[in-house]
């Protein structure tokens, strides 16, 4: 009772075809692709415009991921190092 079959849809198809006709369910088809389409080139452009802008941090004088990371490394060796002062 809670599922429909095969015919169900069928019937249900013919239903929405006869009272909304074949022209009006194309146009709502086309609409709702362009809106997908739509969305989908605003998450491209919000993507590249990401891009964009982690590129130009990196040149503004931050250092590239590579390098941070190579960077944390020698200072935590170096902050490990015991340090003596009667040699300076």
């Amino acid at each position: 009772m809670g599922s429909f079959s095969i015919t169900h849809w069928l019937i249900l198809l013919v239903v929405v075809v006869v009272v909304f006709g074949t022209s009006k369910l194309r146009n709502a088809g086309k609409d709702l692709g362009g809106a997908v389409k739509g969305f989908k080139d605003a998450v491209k452009d919000e993507n590249a415009e990401h891009a964009k802008k982690q590129v130009v941090l990196d040149h503004d004088g931050a250092a590239h991921p590579a390098e941070r990371q190579a960077s944390n490394r020698v200072d935590e060796h170096s902050s490990t190092l015991p340090t003596d002062d009667k040699h300076h």
